[in-house]
Order: structure tokens, then sequence, then C-alpha cells
């Protein structure tokens, strides 16, 4: 008797810390107008999309330039690609050599940011392809270029296999696509999300501990993982309904093949952080041998957040490629 107590006690203690952590951690949303107070700028642009689908979007540079669109990863948020959009905003030059010529667009996907969705809305590789589009069309924005990060990056190459007409350029930016080049031990938050208890406690949780457990292994300059960037990623996770997108979607899922990208024809960059502990560099060189005429640039001692860990430097990457393409 003694001996099935014990098991039993051994098989209750993980639920009794699950249940205290859940008590201790619980938090209800916040509401979409406080966020909106609080971090919305004068650069935000609300698109609306229709069917309670209200897009975020920070929109700089000049109106009538070449849009580029920036797409953020799992979890992450438009404003992320802050340098990114400052650098192509304001640097890049037209055919007559006039300042400003992109129009960049950096966009909340469902889910994320202060990009309103409506419940139900399930997160995946062609809903979020799906979203884009549309965006695209109601902003009439013809071709564009887009850049993407992690998951942003599967969304922006996905985007360009099943769109060709619409995207004349590709940045991948560690991007999603090849499993087998995820990494053994992911974040703990994703491991929980391949349970349904574990999806149940996150939708209703403040996750800030686990978000900054999974940023520290994101970048390799800690310094760069300021109080107010996490606090900004954990507080826009709390936007009404964001929750459960973000428990549908199935990070790792999506899976490249040579086929798939071999099909893609416009002029692609592809950056990656030599130390990436989410997706290894392998991925890199495997999107670089599919996508015909690609370029690959390698940033050593940087990790899965280029955009946000060296801005200036992947930035100007960015731009050049851009200029010379065109």
């Amino acid at each position: 008797m003694r001996k099935f107590a014990w098991a039993g006690g051994l098989i209750a203690a993980p639920l009794v810390l699950a249940l205290g952590a859940w008590l201790t951690l619980r938090a209800p949303d916040l509401s979409a107008e406080t966020l909106k107070a609080k971090y919305g700028r004068t650069s935000s642009q609300y698109v609306d999309l229709g069917g309670g689908l209200v897009v975020h979007t920070l929109q700089t540079g000049n109106p009538a330039g070449r849009p580029v669109l920036l797409l953020h990863g799992f979890g992450d948020n438009a404003f992320s690609w802050d340098g990114w959009a400052d650098a192509l905003g304001g640097k890049g030059q037209d055919a007559k050599g006039q300042d400003g010529a992109y129009r960049v667009i950096a966009v909340d996907l469902p889910g994320h940011g202060l990009t309103a969705a409506p419940a139900g809305f399930v997160a995946s590789p062609d809903s979020f392809v799906d979203v884009v589009e549309r965006l695209a069309t109601k902003l009439d924005l013809g071709s564009v270029a887009v850049a993407g990060n992690s998951m942003g990056g599967a969304i922006a190459w996905n985007w360009a296999a099943q769109h060709p007409q619409r995207i004349g350029a590709l940045i991948l930016v560690d991007a999603a696509g090849w499993p087998s080049e995820q990494l053994q031990k992911p974040p703990l938050a994703f491991r929980l999300m391949q349970y349904k208890l574990g999806r149940d406690l996150l939708a209703s949780i403040d996750n800030k501990p686990l978000i900054r457990e999974g940023l520290k292994k994101d970048v390799v300059d800690q310094s760069v993982l300021t109080e107010a960037f996490i606090d900004r990623w954990a507080d826009l996770q709390r936007f009404p309904g964001h929750r459960p997108i973000l428990m549908s979607a199935r990070p790792g899922s999506v899976a490249a093949s040579k086929e798939a990208l071999e099909a893609i024809k416009v002029p692609t960059l592809i950056l990656w952080g030599e130390d990436d502990q989410l997706i290894a560099v392998g991925a890199a060189h495997k999107f670089h041998a599919a996508i015909p005429g690609s370029k690959l640039v390698i940033y050593p001692k940087v990790g899965h957040l280029p955009q946000w860990e060296i801005p200036a430097k992947s930035a100007a990457d960015a731009l050049a490629f851009l200029d010379a393409h065109r």
C-alpha cells in the first residue's frame, strides 16, 4: 500500500506544481484600448479586412515608394523591425536618386501585436499568407518586397511560391521551414504547446517568465533584451483573443521542400545568425541551395533575431540588396 501511495505522490506532484503555477501566473487579457494607448504610434495604421480582422501596421518611409513588407516571427510583433524600418524608410534611393524610395510596412499578424482577429482564427502558414495577400490587395500595393523572420520567413517564402506575381524580392531572416534543422531542445513554451493541457495553461497565464527564458536563447548579445522589450512581448500577447490564436499554431510544423522552393524565381537574400539556437544555420544553406540565384549572408556571434540584435548591419545588407534589385 505504501508503495502505491508513494507512486501516486510522484504522479500527483507535477500536477500540483502545474496547478500552483497556474494559480500564481493566471492573468486575464488586457484591454485593446489600454494596449493601443501604450504601444500605438503615429506611424500606426489599422487596416480593416472585414469579418473582425483589423490588421495593425507600422508604415514609414515614402508613401509612394516601393512597398517593403516586414513579417515577424511567432509570438513577436511589428516593433521588432524598428531598426530596419528606420533604415529602409529613410535611406533608400529611387531610380532618380531621391531618398525615401521605400514604403516600409511592418505587419502585426493575427494573434500578435495590436491586430484584432475574430474568435476561432487558426494560425497556419496558409491562413497567414491569405491575410498578407488580402492586406496587399486592400492597400493596392502591386508588386512588393517582403522580409520575414522565423515564422514570418516561412510565411514570406510560402507567399512567394503561392503568389509569384505579387512578390518582387524576398528576404529570409532565420526563416522556418526545415524541421530537420530545428534544434533538439526548443524553448519550454514550444514544448508545452505539444500537449492540450500545456496549450490550455499557456492560454490563461502571463507568459512573461517563459518569454524571458525563450528570448535569452534567441540572442547572443543579452544586452539587447531590455525590460521594455520583454514587457512589450508579454503585454501584447495579452491583447484580447491573442493567446488562443497563438495556441492554435504548431511551431515547426511548416515543411519546406526543394520542389516548392525551386519555384521561387525572384531575387532572394538569406540572412542568418550563425549561433541561432532555435533553427540551426544548416537551414540557411538548405534555403540557399534550393532557391535559384539566392544570396546567403551568415552573421557570426548572432542568434535567431538579427533584425533586433544587429539592426544596423542586417538592415544595411537588406537595403543594399533591395537597391540592387529594384
